[in-house]
């Protein structure tokens, strides 16, 4: 997919740290570049926001990985984990993502969502449709939905270079 990207667009990024970081672990053992990524998306172009959405464990020990975030000029969100009676734990942003977008997308002429979670096709197709924003889809292939690369206007797979996004 080829897709015209120029220094006068305006773009908003909109992070799924968790996905990234389970795909990265999972599959490569290794940890996201997330400056790299950062650079990828914006791509010469204006950038309005980026905003990473996070969960806060319970040692808290990510708080320099937050800051490090920030430093690269990425805005974090950050929910606390939740931990149901029977143990089992759990941390979302899908809701809170996709409700950011959608209010940021009349101002912005390209969004890029980086995730690889088909739960996002339904926002892709609103928002090329509502404010006719270009949608790029940034994650790895091997863990990415068919059908978020099929709906996306861009799709930019971070394991065609490993070497760049993965921190060994």
């Amino acid at each position: 997919m080829a897709i015209i990207k120029h220094k006068d667009q305006r773009v908003g990024i909109f992070i799924d740290v968790p996905n990234l970081y389970h795909s990265a672990k999972n599959i490569y053992r290794a940890k996201v570049n997330f400056k790299e990524i950062l650079k990828t998306a914006v791509a010469g172009r204006q950038l309005i926001r980026a905003i990473a959405y996070s969960i806060r464990t319970e040692s808290g020990e990510e708080q320099a990985f937050f800051e490090a975030l920030a430093k690269f000029g990425i805005e974090v969100k950050v929910k606390d984990l939740q931990i149901f009676p029977g143990g089992m734990k759990k941390g979302d942003w899908d809701v809170g993502m996709a409700v950011d977008a959608i209010e940021l997308g009349s101002k912005l002429d390209a969004i890029v969502l980086v995730t690889g979670d088909g739960d996002f096709v339904p926002l892709v197709q609103y928002l090329k449709i509502k404010d006719g924003c270009q949608v790029e889809i940034i994650s790895f292939g091997r863990s990415a939905s068919g059908h978020l690369k099929e709906v996306a206007d861009d799709f930019i797979d971070l394991g065609q270079n490993t070497k760049k996004y993965l921190i060994p």
